[in-house]
């Protein structure tokens, strides 16, 4: 190969490598690539939007006053009605999806041994009071986030108070209910729709005066009394005592039988003011009474009832003077 040729290929590769250089200088300076400063398409993301606040509950009475003017047949109805499905409610019951209620009022929170309670409640100390049951029923969730119950709660507060003082009637010494407490005076309604005051009962000893002995013979039938008691002389004792010579008689009247704390600690005679109280509520007359029986409401029945247990006497006492 002559010298000639050999500098043609040498020009050849050297020209081929200026051109490749050139090339890339001028792809480089005509397609030059960046970030844009804004996006072309802009999507608007929405924000997550906050969780919804619980609302808080609206403040209630005071369960001690709603007590006092609670049914505990009531409240044994709406249970039997409601709770018995998950729960049983007799001494030694067996749980079911929850625990037994027997002797609730007064027990620890966990109060029922060998029961799988939920993590929310064994955290919960002390003793179910009655404030801290009445805030339970009323929304379960609220009182022990967590908890496994899904019972949405008792809304209205008269039911609520007639199911915890059935609650509280389910042991061998029930704990005594609270005493009322005083309530804020709330602003007077308008004129034009303020309710009507209620009646005042008439004094018992103006009831006895028209009272019928024989209607409240009636009477102690009709609302069952017999089932528990007997009336006749010497009769022998039931679920309660005898009630023969009752009125004017200590409280515990009747030798041998096995009368509450609450009454043996009731000193005195049987008066007609005493007998027209325990008759009206026994558990608010006596709390921690065994006496189940809920009341007599109607004042005039009272009255007959008390005439009828005052024939029940070989002296019987001498009418009140009106």
């Amino acid at each position: 190969m002559d010298s000639m040729e050999a500098n043609k290929g040498i020009a050849a590769v050297l020209v081929a490598g200026i051109v490749f250089f050139l090339s890339g200088t001028v792809g480089t300076i005509l397609v030059n690539e960046h970030a844009p400063s804004k996006t072309a398409i802009k999507i608007d993301v929405p924000e997550p939007a906050a969780a919804a606040a619980t609302p808080a509950l609206a403040p209630s009475p005071p369960i001690a006053n709603l007590l006092a003017k609670a049914d505990v047949g009531a409240g044994q109805a709406y249970v039997k009605k409601v709770c018995e499905a998950c729960h049983s409610v007799n001494e030694g019951g067996k749980a079911g999806i929850g625990p037994n209620l027997y002797n609730v009022v007064g027990g620890p929170h966990a109060h029922m041994v060998g029961f799988n309670y939920s993590d929310a409640l064994k955290a919960k100390t002390g003793p179910w009071t009655f404030d801290e049951l009445n805030e339970w029923l009323r929304k379960p969730a609220a009182y022990a986030p967590g908890t496994r119950m899904t019972y949405a709660g008792i809304a209205n507060d008269q039911d609520r108070a007639n199911v915890i003082d059935y609650l509280h009637t389910l042991s061998p010494r029930p704990e005594p209910l609270p005493a009322p407490v005083a309530e804020a005076a709330a602003a007077p309604a308008p004129a034009a729709t303020a309710a009507p005051a209620a009646p005042t009962e008439p004094p018992i000893d103006t009831l006895l005066a028209s009272a019928d002995a024989a209607t409240g013979e009636a009477d102690t039938r009709k609302l069952g009394c017999v089932a528990c008691h007997t009336f006749a002389d010497g009769g022998k004792a039931g679920l309660g005592p005898n009630l023969y010579g009752v009125l004017g008689a200590p409280h515990g009247h009747m030798e041998g039988f096995n009368y509450s704390a609450a009454l043996k600690a009731k000193t005195g005679p049987w008066t007609y003011a005493e007998l027209n109280e325990w008759l009206t509520k026994p558990s608010a007359y006596a709390p921690g009474t065994r006496m189940s029986f809920v009341g007599i409401k109607n004042a005039k029945e009272r009255a007959d009832v008390i005439a009828y247990l005052r024939s029940l006497s070989a002296n019987p006492e001498p009418l009140p003077a009106n």
